[in-house]
């Protein structure tokens, strides 16, 4: 923690403010011999571009596109991107997914054989304080008594106090993810002194309290749902972040549900106007931001936004063996990721949602390192909907929707299944059937009341959202990651799947910031 507070306020006070964001939050850079608090915190204009930058922090690793300026020195920038580094957590420890580089310690991941010492893990770690941190400096700058002494008032300090809650979202949802990847982390906020100190460590279940508040606090301060500029949050981004650690509470707060918030903040959603896209692939192609269905998205363009993570990384690495990297609006494959004979068990043949790339490729994972072992995905594209390629054949357009509706859907259906307060049976199957509907194009697919029961559920989760981000969350919630209960190829490192020990359901804190923190204690097993 030592190490990263030194990176993060060496970058903050020299090379903060980014050229460009996303889409409709791109700006202009500031010349970095220009770069003090009393003359970029002056207007609007100024707050505008740091925002810019927070946001940014989601979806590129430093101030050039696609490497060579990064945000965290000693990190490469390709997995130590935010959003691919959240994907490697979230997928890559699953059924869902297996990659084939040796790139040091990756295989370990799918095996659940990862330690304190794996770079991969404490370059998601470093990324998600970084963007914690930017956030903090936002909020600090932002207050009442900073925007009095800079004379900002009327609708523009509104327009700055509702920044001020964007940032506070951004916070809660990286202190989200630091709540649900490792559990016990450093804690720090806008009121801790900036420069070189010691963070003392919050437990689990108070973060998740922290957490909650904070969206709570935000929620009415936040622009209505729909009703902000295109890739910035709102409350229905605040909501569904809500439902999510709802549905999740029993996990993070000792045991205590609350599948009846979890419900309450999933209608919220579900009444503010979005609605399915009528065709399932269309969320996932390089014009995904006409979707009226992504209620929050980390934005890609391959001119603005370059990286080596993001949408660029999930698209490129998919591709190889007989793929045509042309079909995918790409100009080369990385041969990397694929997937696993247990979620392909999952879709039946009338699934179109189960986009497999079959030719050449093998069912079954004999060797993960060797691409045509495992069938390829093909989800993820850089070409539009009418099926023109993206603007750049290496960086892509496409959108990753962090949030969508049928995602909110499901959780409402799951938290009425397990007994929360408020709920409608029958609407639970109406949103279910709705998604299966959309997916097979008819009624065929749907299913009756006794049908639907948490297992199933889960399952369903799987084929409407594989790819995106949920799977370990999921298997955690429903004890099946770890747990003998159930075993996907490879998992435990053999070919047939092994139960893991309880200890590989948090990841480690970096040995690094152990040993140099006295305030931090590792995680059990570790």
């Amino acid at each position: 923690m030592k190490r990263i507070f030194k990176i993060t306020f060496m970058v903050l006070a020299t090379t903060l403010f980014l050229a460009s964001c996303v889409k409709d939050l791109n700006t202009l850079p500031i010349d970095p011999r220009d770069m003090t608090s009393a003359n970029v915190y002056t207007s609007l204009h100024g707050y505008k571009q740091v925002l810019a930058k927070v946001y940014a922090g989601l979806s590129v690793s430093g101030q050039q596109g696609p490497a060579g300026n990064p945000d965290i020195s000693g990190i490469d920038e390709g997995f130590g991107e935010y959003l691919r580094g959240y994907w490697y957590h979230q997928e890559l420890t699953t059924d869902e997914a297996v990659i084939g580089w040796n790139d040091q310690t990756i295989k370990n991941f799918h095996a659940q054989a990862w330690g304190s010492g794996d770079v991969f893990i404490a370059a998601m770690y470093y990324r998600i304080f970084f963007q914690i941190t930017q956030c903090n400096e936002f909020i600090r700058e932002s207050t009442e008594s900073k925007l009095d002494e800079r004379g900002i008032s009327g609708a523009d300090r509104a327009e700055v106090l509702r920044f001020r809650a964007e940032a506070r979202f951004l916070r809660a949802l990286s202190y989200y993810h630091a709540l649900d990847l490792f559990g016990n982390v450093p804690f720090v906020t806008e009121n801790d002194p900036v420069g070189k100190f010691f963070p003392t460590q919050i437990h689990r279940d108070a973060l998740y309290s922290y957490v909650e508040s904070e969206l709570l606090a935000i929620e009415p301060v936040m622009a209505p749902a729909k009703q902000n500029e295109f890739g910035r949050a709102d409350q229905a981004a605040v909501w569904t972040l809500l439902a999510k650690l709802y549905l999740n509470a029993a996990i993070y707060n000792n045991g205590q549900s609350k599948y009846t918030e979890c419900i309450t903040y999933s209608d919220k959603v579900i009444q503010a106007g979005y609605s399915l896209d009528p065709d399932y692939k269309n969320i996932f192609l390089a014009d995904n931001y006409n979707s009226n269905e992504i209620i929050y998205r980390i934005n890609f363009d391959g001119l603005k936004t370059q990286t080596w993570g993001g949408t660029t990384f999930i698209i490129h690495a998919a591709i190889g063996g007989s793929m045509v990297p042309a079909d995918f609006g790409v100009g080369g494959g990385w041969g990397g990721t694929r997937t696993t004979s247990s979620l392909v068990a999952k879709f039946p043949l009338a699934d179109p949602r189960g986009m497999f790339w079959t030719d050449g490729q093998s069912l079954e994972i004999n060797d993960i390192g060797t691409f045509t072992d495992g069938y390829a995905i093909t989800k993820f594209k850089n070409v539009t909907s009418m099926g023109i390629a993206g603007q750049d054949p290496t960086y892509c357009d496409t959108d990753f929707p962090l949030f969508r509706l049928a995602d909110v859907y499901l959780m409402y259906a799951e938290a009425v299944l397990r007994g929360g307060s408020g709920g409608d049976a029958g609407l639970a199957l109406d949103y279910v059937n709705e998604l299966r509907e959309r997916a097979y194009g008819n009624t065929s697919g749907n299913i009756n009341a006794s049908q639907l029961t948490t297992d199933f559920i889960l399952d369903e989760r799987a084929r409407e959202l594989y790819w995106e981000g949920h799977r370990r969350t999921d298997l955690i919630r429903y004890g099946k990651f770890s747990e003998s209960t159930y075993l996907w190829p490879w998992k435990g490192g053999v070919p047939s799947g092994a139960s893991t020990a309880v200890t590989y359901n948090l990841f480690p804190l970096p040995s690094s910031d152990v040993s140099a923190n006295s305030n931090l204690t590792q995680n059990l097993g570790y």
